[in-house]
């Protein structure tokens, strides 16, 4: 069995971070392991508070899982303060032969807008973490703070891509969940071509999580030993389907159905 990890965020309602991480490697029959970065008290339409976990605590978890169970790939998501993407970066350089296969959902904003990373540790996330992905998977909001520069057409994604993807990272993915029209398309480069996937967008409040979901999804196939545009290909069509048939719990952005598969929201 392959084994992916997430270091990233809690959510403790199962919609997001490590929980939905957690529930994605499952739906695609890897075994998932966590190294929790932030405890996040949030539901489907608030955060209440968050905690950050100490620095050095994240570096013994990672000491934990790379010396008995050393992971086929690795998703990165919510780094909340520079002390720990520091710690982060420095643990995955030392051990570069191991960590492979990095995707990194560069967590910004909760889906109801409230912060999860200072955009005052930008430039540390830029210069630490971004040169380590292997595929860095912003969506639009996220990919105009990294390029600083506004998107508003597919030619501005390209170009952001292009800036983006000069920053270090192999390959880079612009998410199109959040761009007007009746398609979600999303755009990877990958240094030389540009590759479209699209598909319809679905009339739904109920995303929480896609951004975790997804990202973890395209982990999960590439620690299967897909390659990038298959791996992205599988990705996309399961986060569709996973919001097709989304949860509609709670009173606010309810979670997307990492399960979908085995059961479907009627």
């Amino acid at each position: 069995m392959k084994k992916v990890l997430t270091i990233a965020g809690s959510d403790c309602s199962g919609g997001a971070g490590i929980q939905a991480d957690l529930k994605t490697f499952s739906a695609f029959g890897t075994f998932g392991m966590s190294v929790v970065t932030s405890i996040v008290a949030e539901n489907t339409f608030r955060v209440i508070e968050i905690q950050d976990t100490r620095a050095d605590m994240v570096e013994k978890q990672l000491i934990a899982i790379f010396e008995d169970i050393v992971p086929d790939a690795i998703k990165i998501g919510m780094l909340p303060n520079k002390e720990i993407m520091q710690t982060v970066a420095k643990f995955l350089k030392e051990n570069k032969e191991e960590a492979r296969n990095i995707v990194i959902d560069p967590v910004m904003y909760a889906k109801n807008g409230c912060a999860l990373m200072d955009v005052e540790n930008i430039d540390t996330l830029i210069e630490t973490i971004v040169p380590l992905a292997d595929v860095l998977t912003p969506n639009i909001p996220e990919a105009e703070h990294l390029a600083s520069m506004k998107i508003e057409n597919e030619d501005d994604v390209k170009e952001a891509c292009i800036k983006i993807h000069k920053m270090g990272c192999k390959n880079i993915l612009i998410k199109g969940g959040h761009s007007s029209g009746n398609e979600a398309c999303d755009i990877l480069y990958d240094g030389i071509r540009f590759h479209k996937f699209c598909t319809q967008k679905i009339d739904t409040k109920n995303t929480h999580g896609t951004g975790c979901t997804y990202s973890s999804a395209i982990a999960a196939n590439l620690a299967k030993g897909e390659n990038i545009v298959n791996a992205l290909e599988i990705s996309k069509e399961y986060i569709t389907d996973a919001i097709k048939y989304s949860l509609d719990i709670g009173k606010g952005h309810g979670p997307t159905n990492h399960f979908h598969q085995f059961f479907r929201n009627a």
